[in-house]
């Protein structure tokens, strides 16, 4: 698919849509729960499908309705559908539902597209190997039986924080408690809590003794629980820096006192001058010119693509910093920013753990970019195309789908121009 995007002044409102983070969890958490469980403000990305196709196959019933999902959990982990899990591209899908399907003892394989089997998974293999359990990565899917052990896990905390939370998911179905010790630095720390927070709706109990130590007592029992999944400052990113650089908007749906680790695009954006409404339910953004700064990228890697190209146009210079970690994304998140924004003359470098952009307030279009089979990378750009001088082409735009397949039409609604060629 191509899209077409023509220089546009935004104006109006938009719903943020739901949270894709929240609902991988509150979707897992509903399946391991014995009873009936309602979970509303589902959007139907390729990475949700992915784990609600998981968790079926693990022998939950879920019948979609609309934006809302009925999920019957299972009583017990005899009923598995089948031992082939899809994940497609959703790292989310495949590092959470691992520990999950060891339970069943059973020989299970994990498949999945593009990078996903190349993106770091050696956490998993370690920690099976020490159990004496069986676990076999090939570039086409990953092998694994037998049944994880309450133990005491020690995790590096700088490659992602899912290990932990995958974890987490099925060490309080063991009948012995476990503990897991981060090894600092601990980040994405934002991403634990959500989950601790979304487990402990659904009645599991798991707590930080400090920093760096979760206590996770075993004997525990997921309990059936009605859900609303709120909407996704990482999505909304998108449309603040839409707001901050292209004209004033208005984005709701969102709670404001959120936990979760992207919500930090309101202080960065605030930090380099832009002027921010708080609502309600979500915020205004006023245009701005953002002035030169240093941002720190520990706990919201997923804000690097959108945030390169606030600081393209931004006066001054700009440093991302903890980057790292946006090279084992959907893409290596950092050359592809990097290769398209030269493409339009954007002063912009990186080294292993930093990005560097000098801003400037106009660019004019090179015609056509690429999006590299990664949808925040898509997104990005398409931001970018808004600003410019004449019509931007982006090709590969299809893989939105895998986080936000309604972007294009959203940015319509708030009076972008834009045209959608799919191809045969």
């Amino acid at each position: 698919m191509k899209v077409k995007i023509y220089p546009s002044k935004c104006f109006g409102e938009i719903l943020i849509p739901p949270s894709k983070s929240i609902a991988h969890r509150a979707i897992i958490c509903a399946s391991l729960a014995d009873g009936k469980s309602k979970i509303e403000n589902i959007t139907y990305s390729d990475d949700i499908l992915a784990t609600i196709a998981g968790m079926k196959k693990l022998g939950a019933n879920i019948v979609k309705n609309k934006n809302t999902l009925y999920i019957e959990g299972v009583k017990n982990f005899s009923g598995i559908k089948d031992d082939i899990i899809d994940c497609n591209e959703s790292g989310s899908t495949l590092r959470f539902l691992i520990p999950i399907f060891s339970l069943t003892n059973k020989k299970i394989e994990f498949k999945g597209k593009n990078r996903l089997l190349h993106r770091p998974l050696e956490i998993y293999k370690n920690i099976f190997l020490r159990q004496a359990l069986f676990y076999k990565q090939d570039k086409k899917s990953i092998k694994i039986l037998g049944r994880l052990q309450p133990n005491e896990y020690t995790i590096p905390g700088n490659i992602s924080s899912q290990f932990i939370s995958g974890l987490l998911f099925a060490l309080p179905l063991l009948k012995e408690n476990s503990t897991i010790k981060i090894i600092p630095p601990l980040e994405s720390k934002s991403y634990i809590d959500l989950t601790i927070d979304t487990l402990k709706t659904f009645g599991i109990k798991i707590n930080f003794i400090n920093e760096l130590t979760i206590s996770i007592p075993g004997g525990q029992k997921y309990i059936p629980t009605d859900y609303k999944v709120e909407g996704d400052f990482s999505q909304l990113a998108f449309f603040a820096v839409l707001g901050a650089l292209n004209n004033t908007i208005t984005c709701r749906g969102l709670q404001i006192n959120s936990k979760q680790g992207d919500k930090e695009i309101i202080k960065i954006l605030k930090k380099t001058g832009i002027k921010i409404e708080k609502l309600k339910d979500g915020y205004r953004f006023f245009k701005g010119i953002p002035k030169g700064n240093i941002i720190n990228l520990e706990n919201c890697p997923d804000l690097g693509p959108i945030l390169t190209v606030f600081s393209s146009y931004g006066n001054g210079n700009f440093k991302l910093y903890n980057t790292q970690r946006l090279r084992y994304k959907e893409s290596d998140r950092i050359v592809s920013m990097e290769k398209e924004l030269r493409k339009f003359g954007v002063e912009i470098s990186s080294d292993k753990n930093n990005i560097y952009i000098k801003g400037k307030t106009k660019y004019n279009s090179c015609g056509e970019v690429f999006g590299h089979k990664d949808h925040r990378v898509i997104m990005s750009l398409a931001i970018f195309a808004t600003l410019l001088d004449t019509p931007l082409i982006i090709n590969g735009a299809e893989f939105i789908s895998k986080s936000y397949p309604n972007f294009f039409e959203d940015l319509k609604k708030i009076n972008i121009f834009l045209k959608i060629y799919n191809e045969d």
